[in-house]
């Protein structure tokens, strides 16, 4: 516990917190341009003499439930809350997410790229969204029910998944995923819908298993993927991301070398999928 800067952050949330902000009256007498220690204490159900010795340093070791009751009183964001436990020598709380719908944002920007593959997926490998070229060079993996939703988990059951991809590849692929949903499983615990992928591949895997006894690494780095596509042949495409904050979602978008065959047959599939819409 870092009494020093807990306390500085504390003071500087409550004076940044304007009384309007959580429908108090401001009053005429007010001095400070802030809330008052007793405001932040009563909004955070607690005695007032308890957070001030909070703010000079002096108080106990807060819990979780008391720190979780200070960021709903000062009205802190997600990045905020953590590093407010951080500060009281606590790991970052599980954050729940929708897994099942495109946030907002993505979905803007999603609506942009009709003309490029791009789609949205979340954090256990099911695909929210494509636009028409993604449909064109993936097939619509929107289509799938259950536990197949996911590539992880079609990867490792389903041979026809690896069919767009050259078998030299496959193992980078098995790890790559396999890293992937080992960081989902860590990040939602048991009883999530990733541990029951988890646990279904264990059961069904002996490749997964073998690799989820490895304890994979996930990498920020997408790396160039070569696929087989039964229309237009090989390409190899570059694969750009983009994290939706609370990390839940990630915007896939494939590119290719300006000028090059693989660029070629992206134009290709752009109509084709504009056919087939």
């Amino acid at each position: 516990m870092d009494r020093a800067r807990l306390a500085g952050f504390l003071r500087t949330r409550r004076e940044a917190l304007q009384p309007e902000d959580v429908g108090l009256p401001r009053g005429r007498r007010r001095r400070t341009g802030g809330l008052r220690r007793e405001e932040v204490a009563a909004l955070s159900d607690m005695s007032t003499d308890y957070y001030s010795r909070l703010e000079q340093q002096r108080g106990p070791h807060p819990s979780e439930q008391l720190l979780a009751a200070l960021a709903r009183g000062l009205r802190l964001t997600l990045a905020e809350r953590d590093h407010l436990f951080q500060l009281a020598g606590y790991a970052v709380p599980h954050r729940a997410v929708r897994a099942d719908h495109v946030n907002p944002g993505m979905l803007r920007i999603l609506d942009r790229l009709q003309d490029t593959p791009a789609l949205v997926v979340n954090h256990l490998g099911e695909t929210l969204a494509q636009t028409a070229p993604a449909v064109a060079l993936l097939g619509d993996d929107t289509r799938h029910t259950g536990l197949d939703r996911s590539l992880h988990y079609r990867w490792f059951t389903d041979p026809a998944a690896r069919l767009l991809h050259p078998e030299e590849d496959h193992p980078t692929h098995s790890r790559l995923l396999a890293a992937h949903l080992h960081a989902a499983y860590t990040r939602d615990g048991r009883g999530s819908r990733a541990a029951a992928i988890v646990d279904a591949l264990l059961a069904a895997s002996g490749e997964f298993a073998e690799l989820w006894r490895e304890h994979p690494v996930q990498s920020a780095y997408c790396p160039p993927k070569r696929f087989r596509h039964p229309e237009v042949g090989a390409l190899e495409l570059h694969c750009q991301t983009l994290v939706d904050p609370d990390e839940s979602q990630t915007l896939l978008v494939f590119t290719a070398a300006p000028g090059s065959q693989s660029h070629e047959k992206l134009q290709l599939l752009s109509v084709i999928g504009a056919q087939r819409v």
